[in-house]
């Protein structure tokens, strides 16, 4: 089950402003800040840190203070990144350092929209998959997935925005995808997903996050979903105190955490 909440880092020394570290501890107190605000707690908020912006270093050093969940958003770097943790967690094990305490093991989550002709790539490596939004891509998972030792974990990804051309499904046919995806063996439906608009003013989001809540508190009620769709994943590095507050229990933050003082946006 995927239940761990945000984790607390391991504490070693005070940092300097602009740190990873510092950025990293600033992020966790805005995340409990943000539950705090609505009377939730933070241990029920799992934060995923997405890869995209970061260098290998910067991943070992946050899995060095105690973080488990990670995101990638493209295949080729999520497998590559993979490997590398990987082989970092291995040497570390081997070398047994007693001066730090790094995880066993890491969860990586597939975050992005994921191409079917990829899928049998990313399967093997994926603890949880945010971003299926079709029936063709959930068969291809499903095909996937009955060599592995049991079934893929996937939130279905959402649309709640007016905007047709971005990934998701619409509102209206969420029910009808579930229901079909939840025949498939070989897949085990967690919760929903979904992205807001980008915009300079993070409260845009606001009803984006709103209505996705709404959808998934509908969606559990359905007998077919039952105990195990208890996942809302929502914001990332601009918005992701509103979508704690509109009950996003995963967010997605890359920037906030890897973005060193002074680089430019993407």
């Amino acid at each position: 089950m995927l239940t761990s909440p945000v984790t607390t880092p391991v504490t070693i020394e005070p940092t300097p402003d602009g740190s990873l570290q510092h950025r990293y501890e600033h992020l966790l107190e805005r995340i409990a800040s943000a539950a705090h605000r609505v009377g939730r707690s933070p241990e029920g908020i799992v934060l995923v840190a997405v890869t995209k912006l970061a260098s290998i270093d910067q991943v070992r050093r946050l899995i060095e203070l105690g973080h488990v969940d990670f995101g990638e958003s493209r295949v080729q770097h999520f497998v590559q990144c993979h490997a590398q943790v990987s082989e970092f967690l291995e040497r570390r094990r081997e070398l047994g350092d007693p001066t730090s305490a790094p995880p066993d093991a890491v969860r990586w989550h597939f975050i992005g929209h994921l191409q079917r002709n990829k899928v049998r790539k990313a399967m093997p490596l994926a603890r949880l998959v945010h971003s299926v939004d079709s029936l063709r891509l959930a068969e291809e998972i499903q095909s996937a997935a009955a060599k592995l030792d049991e079934p893929v974990e996937v939130l279905v990804q959402i649309n709640t925005t007016q905007d047709r051309d971005r990934h998701g499904v619409a509102p209206a046919a969420v029910r009808h995808l579930i229901d079909q995806i939840d025949t498939m063996v070989n897949i085990r439906i967690r919760g929903l997903m979904c992205m807001a608009p980008a915009s300079p003013r993070p409260d845009d989001a606001r009803p984006v996050f709103e209505r996705a809540f709404e959808l998934f508190e509908e969606i559990q009620g359905f007998r077919s979903a039952g105990e195990r769709f208890d996942i809302l994943s929502m914001g990332m590095s601009s918005d992701f105190e509103i979508a704690i507050e509109c009950g996003a229990n995963i967010v997605r933050v890359g920037s906030a955490i890897f973005r060193e003082p002074g680089d430019k946006a993407p």
